[in-house]
Parts: structure tokens; C-alpha cells; sequence
């Protein structure tokens, strides 16, 4: 208890590592439909546990994307009632949403161009712990500071409901999201999803791994780094566990994913460097374990420069998402919702797809033809990737931020960006 408390305290303060999450904010979804083992994704990144009959997103008449023979979408179209209160409040206030992050940019500059609203962007670097944190300390403050909506981890939903942090509301497109990937009463819900892959710099790797076990061979000494620390980092503690499990471990038991980061570190072959677009550019840590959206974002932004690979390897296929919530203390609650509206709308699923963001409606969407074929292309295929259930990923993390210093035995610093 005293390793997470001095863990979560470490979380509230840092504001370098974008996205970090405490041990229990795990970036997945508890299955409903699943056993122990999880659930997997299908084909080009199907969502997990199926999606519920039913529901039909806010439309307006001009197609909004449209590619060929494939499918297309309505530009998002406020209700009149919603968008009369929200614009008497002017703003809706974000927090953590960095603009290469599942095309935020675009979807913030495209909310704004459909509604009229202004947007109040908060510590784009935060993390999910830092945002929980926003709202505790703007309970009685209804400035600028105080963040009307929240990005976070899913452990961080059901705790921030018990905490009386955040506030029931049901968007137009509901029965179109997951069950499992919601809470029943409409206080949080999923909204997307990646698969961990591997970003490489194939100006200076010659030969790309293609799956796990391809890490350890002799050509990639010095070259692999994971995108965090691991014991902090979500990001990176979820890679030790997918690793665990294309090499004999299971979801129940992630000790093989240390054992293998051990043999990893004893090669030569992994880099004690949080690895970050600059730090791969630049050839300092030219192989990353990172989600399947960073990676692919890192590959457009980078635009050749140098050249990017992005592998979802052949085994060990590990996904995970995020939730959205509104503040119970949300200055501007009706713009709160407005906002959320947009983003479960076909429009603003459509555009975190851009961002290689696995939409959580993906599967609804899909069946109803709303995915221009050209999205549809871009995304990686993810074939088997698992869902481990919440208990699953929270034990792995206690097991790996706990025992990674002496299973691993790596330092994992920042070298690049850093305060």
C-alpha cells in the first residue's frame, strides 16, 4: 500500500509524462462478455466485447467524409436546446489533450468550428492522476482552472464515481457503445483504443522485428526503448505485460514479461531511456514500444524525416483505452455536454480515427457504413488483440512497477524534453 501511495503522490506531481497513470489506471476495459482470458479485437481493430443494438448519432445533412465506393458521415449538428445553453456559457474547459494525441487538434478546432464555442485547454501534458487532481482542487472554483471534462484511464472512472468527482450524463449515441465499456448510469465512458506496437526508425535499423522474441537478437543492441518508465508509465507497464505474453506468460501471471525485459537489458539491447518522437528521430532509442496511435501520429508528423515502420507485432497483441467523464463541478456543464455530443458523434468518432484512435462506437460505425474506405485502409490490423479484464491489469502492475528494479535491474530516465 505505502509503494502505491508513494506512486500515486509521484504521479500528482510529475507534468513531463503525458498520459501517465497510476497502478490501477490500466488502459483497457473490463470485457463483460469474457473470461479470464479477456476479449480480443477482430479484424483492422474491431472492438471488443461487441457493441449493443441500436442508437443513432446527431446528424446533419452535409457528408462530412466520403471516399469511393466506402462509407461516409454527417457533419455533427448541435441540438438547438443544448447549443442555446452551452453558447450562454461561451466555453467548455479540457485537460490532457495534447493536439498529436488522437488528432485532438482537429477535433478541438473542428468542435469549435460546429458550435461556436471556445475552448480552454488545460496542461496538455498531464496525466490521468494530474486531471483528477484538477478537479479536487477547483471543487469551490469556477475558473478557468476547474476542467469541465476529463480523458483518463478507465480505473479512473469507476474511482472517480466513488469519489463523487464526476457526474451522470447519457449522449445521443448510447446504445451504441460498448456495455462493457460503460458505466450503466452514464457517469463515464469508453471512447477509444490502441494496440502496442513497435515504432521504428528504418534509417537506422536495416531489418524490422516483426514480433517479440525478434528484440532480442544481437542486431538491436543499444536500439529498444519503451515509451515511459515502467514504474510509472502506463504506457511502458502494459508493454512489459504484452511481452509476458507472447513468451510463455498469461493475462493471470505477468512475471514472463519481466523475465523477459531482464534477458532484454542483459543483451545490451534495451535502452534505459524513456524513448519519445525526438529520442527515435534522432537514433538515440530508433526501436520504441508504443501504442499504435503514438507510433502512427510520430510516422505522418515525422513525414520522412527520418523514415517510420510501425509494427503490431505477431503475438502478444495487448489493446487498451481510455474513458471520458464530466466534472461534477463543471463550471460550464452544459457546454460539457455539447462537447461530449460531438465526440460520440460519427463526426468526432470519425476524427480520433484519423488519429489511429480505435473508436469505441468503431463497430457501429462500421455496420452502418459510416467509415470512409481510406480510414478504414489506414488502420493497422490488430487481429487477437486482448482485453485483459481490470483485476488482470491492476495485478500486473502491481507485479512490475513493484519488481522491476530487481527482476530488470534498468534505471529508465528522461533524456530528452525533460523539467
Amino acid at each position: 500500500m505505502a509503494a502505491r501511495q508513494n506512486l500515486e503522490e509521484h504521479l500528482t506531481r510529475t507534468r513531463t509524462l503525458p498520459r501517465l497513470l497510476t497502478l490501477g489506471a490500466a488502459l483497457v476495459f473490463v470485457a463483460a462478455a469474457c473470461g479470464p482470458g479477456g476479449s480480443s479485437a477482430g479484424p483492422g481493430g474491431t472492438g471488443p466485447g461487441g457493441t449493443t443494438p441500436g442508437g443513432t448519432a446527431p446528424g446533419g445533412t452535409s457528408p462530412a467524409g466520403s471516399a469511393g465506393a466506402g462509407g461516409s458521415y454527417e457533419e455533427f449538428a448541435p441540438e438547438a436546446g443544448l447549443l442555446a445553453a452551452a453558447k450562454a456559457e461561451g466555453t467548455v474547459t479540457t485537460i490532457a489533450l495534447p493536439h498529436t494525441w488522437c488528432n485532438y487538434g482537429e477535433v478541438i478546432s473542428t468542435f469549435k468550428e460546429r458550435t461556436g464555442l471556445a475552448v480552454n485547454e488545460l496542461g496538455p501534458d498531464f496525466g490521468s492522476a494530474q486531471e483528477i487532481e484538477a478537479i479536487v482542487n477547483n471543487k469551490d472554483n469556477p475558473g478557468p482552472t476547474a476542467p469541465d471534462v476529463i480523458d483518463v484511464g478507465l480505473s479512473f472512472g469507476p474511482q472517480a464515481k466513488a469519489d463523487d468527482l464526476i457526474q451522470p450524463y447519457k449522449v445521443a449515441t448510447w446504445d451504441s457503445i460498448p456495455d462493457s465499456a460503460k458505466d450503466a448510469d452514464g457517469y463515464w465512458y469508453g471512447d477509444y483504443y490502441g494496440v502496442l506496437s513497435f515504432e521504428v526508425n528504418t534509417d537506422v535499423v536495416d531489418n524490422v522485428p516483426a514480433d517479440w522474441a525478434d528484440l532480442l537478437k544481437d542486431e538491436y543492441e543499444g536500439q529498444i526503448a519503451l515509451a515511459g518508465d515502467p514504474r510509472l508509465s502506463s504506457q511502458a507497464i502494459n508493454a512489459v505485460y504484452a511481452a509476458g505474453l507472447a513468451n510463455g506468460g498469461s493475462l493471470d501471471d505477468a512475471t514472463k514479461g519481466l523475465d523477459f525485459f531482464k534477458q532484454l537489458n542483459a543483451a545490451g539491447n534495451f535502452v534505459p531511456v524513456i524513448g519519445k518522437t525526438g529520442t527515435v528521430a534522432q537514433g538515440e532509442t530508433p526501436i520504441r514500444i508504443a501504442w499504435t496511435y503514438n507510433a502512427l501520429g510520430d510516422r505522418d508528423s515525422l513525414a520522412g524525416n527520418p523514415n517510420i515502420e510501425v509494427v503490431v507485432p505477431a503475438t502478444g497483441r495487448f489493446a487498451g483505452v481510455y474513458v471520458q467523464a464530466i466534472s461534477k463541478y463543471a463550471p460550464h456543464p452544459n457546454a460539457a455536454k455539447l462537447w461530449m455530443e460531438f465526440l460520440y458523434s460519427d463526426e468526432g468518432q470519425n476524427l480520433w480515427l484519423k488519429g489511429y484512435c480505435n473508436p469505441i462506437r468503431y463497430e457501429n460505425l462500421v455496420e452502418n457504413d459510416k467509415i470512409p474506405a481510406d480510414a478504414l485502409a489506414a488502420l493497422p490490423d490488430v487481429t487477437g488483440a486482448v482485453f485483459p479484464t481490470l483485476d488482470q491489469i491492476n495485478a500486473a502492475a502491481a507485479l512490475i512497477t513493484e519488481k522491476w528494479d530487481e527482476v530488470v535491474g534498468a534505471n529508465v530516465v528522461c533524456s530528452l524534453d525533460c523539467e
